[in-house]
């Protein structure tokens, strides 16, 4: 899948398993996995980290085909979901440290188009989050590009 903003291609990144069956190597139930999920969520990862830890400690590659269950579901079944779903969180985090950025840099004009393409992409994601009911719909991101030009 091609990048949003960009002309390239993206295509460097980690590979999803081929086949969306159980593999024969995993030696824990699906109620073991469950546990493993929710005691992670507890410890403070998020859903990302969850399945990268799954991934590189126990050898698991996808939930879903072993447990029937995506990690966000355990995660609401279990009543861990955070309220900002995780992406995003990490853009709006992104957008903040580049207002920082910006504040402290007033000559770098090439990042202020960056930004807006940042905010762009938090708008877009808030607009689906709000229809799937997901975060509220009072919820508003507050803009500082006008600050900046």
């Amino acid at each position: 899948m091609g990048r949003m903003h960009t002309h390239r291609h993206g295509k460097s990144h980690s590979i999803r398993p081929a086949t969306l069956r159980a593999p024969s190597w995993i030696s824990q139930s699906p109620k073991d996995i469950e546990e493993l999920v929710v005691k992670y969520s507890k410890d403070g990862l998020t859903p990302s980290q969850i399945g990268n830890k799954l991934r590189d400690q126990h050898s698991i590659p996808l939930v879903k085909p072993i447990t029937k269950k995506t990690v966000g579901e355990i995660l609401k079944e279990n009543k861990l979901e955070a309220e900002m779903p995780e992406d995003l969180e990490n853009i709006v985090k992104k957008a903040v440290g580049l207002q920082k950025h910006l504040k402290a840099n007033k000559g770098d004009s090439r990042n202020v188009r960056s930004l807006e393409l940042i905010e762009a992409k938090v708008h877009r994601l808030s607009v689906y989050y709000k229809r799937i009911e997901r975060i509220p719909k009072n919820w508003k991101y507050k803009s500082v590009v006008a600050q900046l030009e």
